[in-house]
């Protein structure tokens, strides 16, 4: 089983390539470079490192969202275009699974954190059953404070990784009533590795899609959506008055 996996829902940039149970190669950027720059000559490299052709794939995985609109995008029309020629089967990956999967094995709660902007976080909640992380709730954009308010009611240590911990650091210091941990930086942020490790349980579910079907879950509208419904809310309102 050849899994390529591709993530671009965030600033970092990371493709690997998972044979059978073995990562044989991850190739992880966050540097000031657009994910337009970097993805396909990541993917080149890996494969020409490994000596493998892109035939040789038997699926290829992709961060499903939530996450940046415009990294998403990128990232599914890469995981698309790739499906499509080589004829493969696409395995989409909710974004804060993948997040999740860097601590499989923990005996703690995990909560991974994205940042969401207008003091919100895209999150969820997880724990660890063998050698499978689960979800205790779904992915969801909510509030910071809905968030810490959560996690304190669930009385378990937890452990804190995503982007969302730069912004809320301090926050959640001030108010967590519970033990908990922030993830160092190796295991903080996105990883495709941790992508294709939950995309290889995807795929012996029966969880996988064709190119045409697979779209990114963005979980809420883009920054330009909600200007624009917003103000057509507002003409609404002004012509009502």
């Amino acid at each position: 089983m050849r899994i390529l996996a591709i993530d671009a829902s965030g600033q970092v940039a990371s493709v690997a390539l998972l044979t059978d149970e073995t990562l044989a190669a991850e190739y992880t950027i966050d540097y000031k470079k657009t994910h337009s720059q970097t993805l396909l000559p990541m993917i080149d490299e890996i494969m020409r490192m490994i000596e493998m052709e892109p035939d040789e794939l038997d699926a290829i995985a992709v961060s499903a969202g939530p996450g940046s609109f415009t990294g998403l995008r990128i990232g599914a029309a890469t995981a698309k275009g790739l499906a499509m020629s080589l004829n493969k089967k696409i395995i989409a990956v909710p974004t804060l699974d993948m997040l999740a999967y860097n601590y499989m094995g923990t005996e703690h709660l995990i909560c991974p954190m994205m940042d969401a902007r207008r003091n919100q976080v895209y999150t969820g909640l997880y724990e660890c059953k063998q050698d499978k992380v689960l979800p205790l709730s779904r992915q969801t954009a909510c509030s910071i404070d809905e968030l810490i308010d959560n996690v304190n009611s669930m009385c378990r240590t937890t452990i804190f990784l995503g982007d969302g911990i730069t912004v809320f650091r301090e926050l959640l210091k001030e108010r967590l009533t519970i033990p908990y941990l922030f993830a160092p930086p190796h295991l903080v942020k996105q990883r495709a590795g941790s992508l294709a490790v939950a995309a290889l349980h995807y795929y012996i579910e029966g969880k996988y899609l064709s190119s045409a079907e697979f779209v990114p879950e963005y979980l809420r509208l883009s920054q330009a959506e909600r200007e624009l419904k917003e103000k057509q809310n507002a003409d609404q309102t002004n012509e009502q008055g």
